[in-house]
């Protein structure tokens, strides 16, 4: 969640929301491992032994409620990586998927809370969805407890830093390397290479679609399966070569724009990892511009800039360890990897 402008901020963004023009971001293969999801619970509970820092501290580290949903909004408001819905809401429902089965903490003093973050299982690591303080108290040790917190003692770790250049090192002190850029590209379909005949694609259920992931990753994530199918005019798919299926994904609307975003999209291992991104984006598109998030290394990357698609923003991927997610094979949801 963040604006497409230099913002003091720590956080990164879950999916890119609001076009140039309106300038706000809103905050996913080689997976290695199934994931459990855990609920919060909805009693605000302390957190205990987050870090020595703030032992003589009266910032207290609990785990945020749904109740808490307006205050962390107008935190990412103030930071600019929230803004109205002038299409569909994108961030509400996402800030209550992590309260409801992620790990999702507030940093609070006396009921008023100064910072949020939150992490999700999601098979292959500890992935840091979200670290926001707000502005005015960036550099007073509040965001480096909260991450801590966040973490736990869970490894591997994975994150997309922004572009805030305190916020890398403070991931990286935090045992994660800087990999890839994580490039956001819009463009329209039309200047798309002609589609390949063997490959197809058609709307699928969620539940097959986790059900194939588990196959081809061995992830186990069906509480956020279901979660990526319910978000605004989701389109669920899977796409076929030859009959067989070879990738599956999200697309979606966007919380302030007419353009519509590729959300997450993972393609079979020792598939061409080319026609089906282009195919995704022809549906996903349905006529419109369209959004669609590629590491560096994706060979569609060059396509994608001949057909006029432009860089409109990037993050950095790190991780624990490089050997993590496969650059090619995965379209990550930066807030859910």
């Amino acid at each position: 969640m963040k604006l497409m402008r230099s913002a003091p901020r720590w956080g990164r963004p879950a999916a890119l929301e609001m076009d140039s023009r309106a300038c706000v971001r809103v905050a996913g293969a080689r997976l290695l491992a199934p994931t459990n999801s855990t609920r919060v619970p909805e009693t605000p509970a302390p957190i205990r032994n987050t870090m020595a820092a703030m032992a003589d501290s009266d910032v207290e580290i609990r785990a945020a409620t749904l109740g808490d949903v307006p205050a962390i909004r107008s935190l990412l408001a103030a930071l600019g990586d929230d803004g109205p819905a002038t299409t569909v809401d994108i961030v509400g429902p996402y800030l209550g998927h992590l309260i409801d089965h992620a790990t999702a903490l507030v940093s609070e003093r006396a009921g008023d809370i100064l910072a949020f973050g939150a992490g999700v299982d999601t098979g292959v690591s500890r992935h840091l969805a979200d670290l926001f303080v707000r502005p005015e108290l960036l550099g007073q040790g509040i965001g480096r407890p909260l991450l801590a917190a966040v973490f736990e003692d869970a490894w591997p770790r994975t994150t997309f830093a922004s572009a805030d250049p305190r916020a890398l090192p403070l991931y990286v002190r935090a045992g994660m390397t800087p990999l890839w850029p994580c490039l956001y590209l819009e463009g329209s379909a039309d200047g798309l290479p002609a589609p390949d005949p063997a490959i197809t694609i058609a709307a699928a259920a969620p539940d097959s679609l986790s059900e194939l992931e588990r196959a081809w990753t061995g992830a186990h994530r069906p509480t956020d399966h279901a979660f990526w199918a319910s978000q605004a005019n989701a389109e669920p798919f899977a796409v076929f070569e030859s009959g067989q299926p070879v990738a599956l994904g999200y697309a979606r609307a966007r919380q302030a724009s007419p353009a519509r975003v590729i959300d997450r999209m993972i393609i079979r291992p020792g598939s061409d990892p080319i026609a089906p991104v282009l195919a995704a984006i022809r549906l996903g598109a349905g006529g419109s511009a369209i959004v669609v998030c590629l590491f560096g290394p994706h060979p569609a990357l060059p396509v994608l800039l001949q057909a006029r698609f432009r860089i409109i923003d990037r993050d950095q991927f790190m991780a624990s360890d490089v050997a993590l997610v496969d650059p090619i094979r995965l379209l990550p949801n930066p807030g859910m990897l």
